[in-house]
């Protein structure tokens, strides 16, 4: 799964984005990778592992939920499953 979000430009500054996405590693366990900054410029990176896929979800959507708060916009998601 993929989150791609957003805030617009003001006053003259370059767009900020939040990029979220989980990747299945090798030890059975997902990573949730999070990265932000403003766009053209470098960015911030962390990763989180969680043992299983939920609790890996269950965390990009609180994080999603926390920058949507802030003023972001989704523009981008990917693989989400449909109910």
């Amino acid at each position: 799964m993929r989150i791609y979000m957003q805030i617009p430009a003001s006053d003259g500054s370059a767009p900020r984005y939040y990029h979220l996405h989980l990747q299945e590693d090798l030890l059975e366990g997902w990573t949730l990778v999070r990265e932000w900054g403003h766009q053209g410029a470098g960015g911030r990176l962390l990763k989180e592992h969680f043992p299983d896929r939920e609790s890996a979800e269950a965390a990009l959507m609180r994080v999603r939920d926390d920058q949507l708060r802030r003023g972001y916009r989704v523009v981008f998601v990917q693989g989400q499953e449909q109910p």
